[in-house]
């Protein structure tokens, strides 16, 4: 619709962008570093964050750039994952069919595991998305799934991510056990304004549009109402840019985005 409008050669602000030509704000580089750093360490990692801060973007970064002949990158999203379903998935994963039994599909994992391992040469990466709406169950699952040859190794890098809250229940007594295990915590920050600005700008590029389409009182203003959350960010910026092209308007300035919060989004 816009595109034309904007001589936009791609579409801008959409999920499908390739992770490689997203925006990578600085500090964003230092949660890839400790993903890396949990990789290659075989460790238990935790990644939290508000509701669209770009956590499953983060990982689909991370998981592009993990070297296939060194690791494999299992990935679970699941809103209602049990152990028994864990490992099932976990398996078909690695091409094989799980036994019916929790227990059996645990020894199963940690037999193909080391396989993987010993004679791929090869670590695997085992990520959980959506980790916040893990029942207790599972989170207690996780605990018993590290501890391999009493305690003496870790069969897998395993990173749990999920909305702040998950680390809000780990925070409980009650989980002290699990927390005690943690080797690695981050929390996903909200973008600052200079963030803001160049998240847009990088989108804009990406679709071939070199133009500073959006004003920066413009910015400012979606900045503002965003608390630069990525996905606020692209909503309100498609939508201003389809009200601008409605409207002739080359340029989106600060009283085109109040309208547009106001008529689309309150």
């Amino acid at each position: 619709m816009f595109e034309s409008f904007y001589g936009f050669q791609a579409t801008p602000f959409s999920r499908s962008i390739p992770s490689s030509s997203l925006y990578q704000a600085p500090r964003l580089e230092e949660v890839q570093g400790r993903l890396r750093y949990a990789a290659s360490h075989q460790l238990f990692m935790i990644v939290t964050g508000d509701a669209g801060t770009g956590k499953t973007t983060l990982l689909r970064r991370f998981t592009e750039t993990l070297d296939p002949q060194q690791y494999q990158a299992l990935y679970l999203s699941d809103s209602k994952l049990t152990p028994r379903h864990f490992y099932k998935g976990l398996l078909e994963q690695l091409g094989c069919e799980a036994k019916f039994y929790r227990g059996d599909a645990k020894r199963q994992l940690h037999q193909q595991i080391e396989i993987m391992r010993g004679v791929q040469g090869r670590y695997p990466v085992v990520i959980v998305d959506e980790a916040h709406l893990l029942d207790r169950e599972m989170l207690e699952e996780v605990r018993f799934l590290l501890n391999v040859q009493m305690d003496a190794m870790s069969p897998m890098a395993l990173i749990l991510v999920g909305q702040s809250e998950l680390w809000d229940r780990l925070k409980l007594q009650s989980f002290a056990a699990i927390r005690q295990r943690i080797d690695l915590q981050y929390q996903l920050p909200h973008y600052d304004r200079s963030e803001v600005e160049g998240y847009i700008k990088t989108s804009l590029t990406y679709a071939g549009n070199q133009a500073d389409i959006f004003s920066d009182a413009a910015i400012e203003e979606i900045h503002q109402y965003t608390n630069g959350t990525p996905r606020l960010i692209n909503k309100v910026c498609t939508h201003c840019l389809m009200y601008g092209s409605q409207s002739g308007h080359r340029i989106i300035d600060d009283h085109m985005v109040k309208d547009v919060i106001t008529g689309e989004f309150q």
